[in-house]
Parts: C-alpha cells; structure tokens; sequence
C-alpha cells in the first residue's frame, strides 16, 4: 500500500523559464506536481523529474490543491483562467505569479471571487535561479486565511517570501515599489560611470567610493521612511534648496560631456517644485511633495 504524500498537491501552468523554475522547486521540496503549457515541448525534464503533464488546463486545475498561474501577463493568465470552470477550482487556492499593476490584480481577484475561489496574488522579486533558495522573496496578497494555510508551500519558493496584505493589489504595489527604486539606483549607477568616464575614468576606479555611498543610502532608508509617514521633513543637516543646486551641477556637467541627462532633470525639476512649494530649508526627504505633485 502506497502511503499518501501529506504535501499539498500543486499544479503550475505556464512553463517558462520561472514557471519551469517554480515547479521544479515544488518538485524538490516533495510536492506532488502538475505541469501545463500552453505550447507543447516543454516540461520533458520536469516529467523525468516526477511531474505528471495535463492535458488541458482543466485537467491541471483539477490535480492540485495550489493551482500556481506564472505566464507573460494577465491577459494571457485570463486565457488560460477561462478554460477553466468553478468546479474545476472548487476547494482550491489559485495563486498568480504573474506580474503586472495592482489595477490588474483586483480585477483578477474580482473575477476569482466570482469562480468562488481563494486567490492569493504574488510578485516575484528574484531572477530565476534564486528561486527556492532562503534569499528569495515573493511578495503574496489576499486571501490571509489561504496564505496562512499555505504558507510552507510558498515559502518553498523562497524563503523571504512575504504576505503584506488582504487587498490584492499590495503583492503589485510592494513590486513596483521596490523595482522603482532598484532601477533609479541602476540608472544612477551606470550614469555616475559614464560621467566619470568622459574624463577618461575608469568604472573599477569608482568602485570603493560607490559602495560607501551605497551605505550611505542604506542608512537612510529607515530615516526616510519615518519622516514620509509622519510628514516632516526636518532639515537639520541639509536642506533642499542647497541640494538642488547641487544637483543642477551635475546636469549641466553631464550634457556639457554630452550625456542624456533626462532622469536627473527628472529629479531636479521634483525638487525644484518642492522648494517652490515651501520646503526650501527641509531636508531632501522633502523631494516627495515635487513628486506628489507633478507639474
């Protein structure tokens, strides 16, 4: 007599790149795992690995208990969704990798909720081979009750992975969140290289002095944050009007060496109208009202 897996049974559609990385990590943890794709030809090494392939995606819903979407956008997640009936997602928790807006994804949950199913929203926030380790975070929203039953079989995806909240466009809103910042900071990086660069200075040359201003900005984070949600901005070591002028240094630096300087007109103008709005002797944290406030 087989003795019964007391894993949950999960069923990933969509077989890219990370959809194939997710099943695989299922796999490894000792899930029993269902796989479909849209075209046919992928999966083979998963199905010597142990997955089973459906045939159709109803069949794929049917087979799992956490039934995990992850596919090029939404509009092909709802293709895929609407092959599928309520019976054929009764009892289940549907959960969408698929990134996009948080418009997209209450207008997910709301047609979710009308198939009568948990639907828990998510956000990848790693390449694909950090999945499954202990250092990738996905961020999960929705449902807290699915999320808290299921909890260890998503964490086998990463263990940073996150719940931040019962509407489901949070798991969006954290993403684009963190992704703004990530790629203004790249930006920023790649830019500062190519300034120096005009001078005949070589980026390995940059490098210690950048990672110390990285840690500068690291030790800001939280400081920032606690004077954007109490809304002060107490410039106690600078002030805005000093640093926009800084700033205005470096643009006029930048297209003198024939540079695009477009992002840092970008936050030079935010911070000019945050000085025209009053804060002139705040600190820089003050550069939200200019964005908050778009000419």
């Amino acid at each position: 007599m087989t003795e019964r897996n007391p894993l949950p049974a999960v069923t990933v559609l969509g077989l890219g790149s990370m959809g194939q990385a997710l099943a695989g990590t299922f796999l490894d943890a000792g899930h029993p795992t269902t796989i479909w794709n849209r075209s046919p030809g992928k999966g083979d090494d998963l199905i010597a690995r142990g997955a089973s392939r459906a045939a159709t995606p109803a069949d794929a819903v049917r087979a799992g208990e956490v039934v995990v979407v992850c596919v090029l956008n939404y509009d092909a997640a709802q293709k895929i969704l609407d092959q599928v009936t309520a019976a054929d997602l009764a009892g289940r928790v549907l959960v969408n990798l698929t990134s996009d807006t948080p418009e997209r994804a209450r207008e997910a949950a709301a047609r979710a909720a009308e198939l009568g199913v948990d639907y828990l929203d998510g956000a990848v926030m790693v390449p694909v081979p950090m999945i499954g380790t202990p250092d990738a975070l996905i961020f999960h929203s929705g449902s807290r009750s699915a999320y808290e039953k299921y909890e260890g079989t998503l964490k086998a995806l990463g263990g940073q992975s996150a719940y931040v909240g019962e509407d489901h466009g949070l798991a969006a809103v954290f993403d684009l969140s963190v992704l703004d910042f990530f790629w203004t900071a790249m930006h920023g990086l790649v830019h500062g290289f190519s300034l120096a660069g005009r001078d005949g200075v070589r980026a390995a040359a940059l490098v210690p002095f950048l990672k110390a201003n990285v840690a500068l900005v690291e030790s800001a984070v939280e400081r920032t944050a606690a004077d954007i949600d109490a809304g002060t901005y107490p410039g106690i070591v600078d002030n805005l009007a000093m640093e926009a002028e800084g700033i205005e240094h470096i643009v006029h630096a930048a297209e003198h060496r024939g540079l695009d300087a477009t992002a840092l007109r970008g936050v030079l103008a935010a911070a000019r109208r945050a000085v025209d709005l009053g804060h002139g002797a705040d600190t820089w944290t003050s550069t939200i009202e200019g964005i908050r406030n778009p000419a």
